[in-house]
């Protein structure tokens, strides 16, 4: 069994799996693994935004994002660079996706860097069934997973909608004057 490396990666488990195989009928222990790892991931503040510019910007636009992947036409210095970052990618919008649809651009009413669900979608799947490809080597044993990720990646949404609405539901804890 692995150790747990994140304070709250046993409360995501059990959250994901809740959700995922209780109600969505999906049985894949390490994809749920994975989609709650990831929600550990987001919830350290600075890594939502982790890709950076030239300049150290935080890269919040999806498009850039995409950009920054291509080892041949965009500013990825590797193979590896692009393989790293398309993981990114997908994590991203899966995340932004299922666990805060208001980010999403719904109804043609379009702000400012805020992609579509539709656009989220493509960039997931695409990036997911990306580092899918990757399947030698070091990344051999991984790769079906992320393939899994790009053919689910609606149902995963859904799932994590499901996670965000249970979590919703939670009374906050509230400590007792004079017992912290």
């Amino acid at each position: 069994m692995q150790s747990q490396s994140h304070p709250l990666e046993a409360f995501f488990q059990q959250a994901v799996r809740n959700s995922y195989e209780g109600k969505l009928g999906l049985h894949d222990p390490d994809l749920t693994g994975y989609v709650a790892r990831l929600l550990c991931e987001f919830s350290e503040a600075g890594n939502l935004y982790k890709l950076r510019d030239e300049m150290g910007r935080p890269l919040a636009e999806l498009e850039r994002m995409v950009q920054a992947s291509d080892p041949i036409n965009g500013t990825a210095p590797s193979f590896d660079a692009e393989r790293s970052v398309r993981k990114y990618i997908g994590d991203y919008a899966l995340f932004v996706a299922g666990m805060y649809p208001e980010a999403v651009d719904s109804k043609g009413r379009r702000r400012r860097n805020q992609p579509s669900l539709d656009e989220l979608i493509h960039a997931g799947k695409e990036s997911y069934f990306i580092v899918s490809q990757f399947n030698l080597f070091e990344y051999e044993q991984e790769a079906p997973l992320f393939a899994r990720l790009s053919d689910m990646f609606e149902r995963c949404i859904f799932g994590l909608t499901m996670v965000r609405e249970e979590l919703g539901k939670r009374k906050p804890l509230m400590l007792t004057p004079g017992k912290n």
